[in-house]
């Protein structure tokens, strides 16, 4: 005859672990509200670039700086790569350290608002297993005092406070795990909007010094065939 197995639901599992099952609970709870919030922001913030470059190259080989501008700052609401390519094509005249700094600032600030909550998430992961095996360590202190209390000492007894003191090691590695997936996750894609932000903008700004280096040269060619023309006449 084969023993029959007991099972037990997630409030039974949860009575069982004791007092520290609380503090578990809060961080689960938490770990849950960080990474919905952060999923939902990263969607709404588009942080695509690629056709973002395109169009804004073409207006600024086309020297139409104004209408590349005005396409950015209708985008600067849902899209990240805007408002950062938006500051570089409003600081063109200026120089490439001060259009690279201005930039670097920019992209700076959109990158602390994309990372927001980032701690949290990697704090959670830390604490949630350091509780659970504070509550494994209370139920274990629990099991050997009635141990000793016992008059009569047998492996049920020894078991059941084993068993009971392990939940709450369970439950703070598996809140500690989905901590840091969505932790790794999130990163991954901050750091790859870095990346592509960085790549992005170093070539934008040398299409922007090419620019205006090439201006100024088509300016003097005008001046000096209009000075020959006069001396001719």
């Amino acid at each position: 005859m084969e023993p029959e197995s007991v099972s037990f639901s997630l409030l039974e599992l949860f009575k069982m672990g004791g007092i520290f099952m609380w503090p578990l609970l809060f961080f689960s709870i938490a770990v849950i509200a960080i990474a919905l919030e952060r999923v939902i922001y990263l969607g709404y913030h588009n942080l695509r670039l690629d056709d973002l470059a395109q169009k804004v190259t073409a207006f600024i080989k086309e020297g139409k700086n104004g209408e590349a501008r005005t396409y950015l700052s209708a985008l600067t609401k849902r899209r990240m790569g805007a408002r950062i390519l938006l500051t570089l094509v409003e600081r063109s005249g200026l120089g490439e350290h001060r259009m690279e700094k201005a930039v670097e600032t920019e992209a700076l600030s959109c990158v602390n608002s994309l990372e927001n909550g980032f701690n949290f998430l990697t704090a959670l992961g830390s604490l949630s297993p350091l509780t659970g095996f504070l509550g494994t360590v209370s139920g274990m202190i629990g099991a050997f005092k009635s141990i000793a209390e016992a008059t009569e000492v047998n492996a049920q007894i020894v078991a059941n406070g084993i068993y009971e003191a392990l939940i709450t090691t369970v439950f703070g590695l598996i809140i500690a795990i989905i901590a840091m997936i969505a932790h790794s996750i999130f990163s991954h894609i901050v750091d790859k909007f870095s990346a592509d932000v960085e790549q992005t903008c170093s070539n934008l700004i040398m299409e922007i010094v090419i620019k205006n280096e090439a201006v100024p040269a088509e300016d003097s060619d005008t001046e000096g065939s209009g000075t020959r023309e006069a001396n001719e006449t």
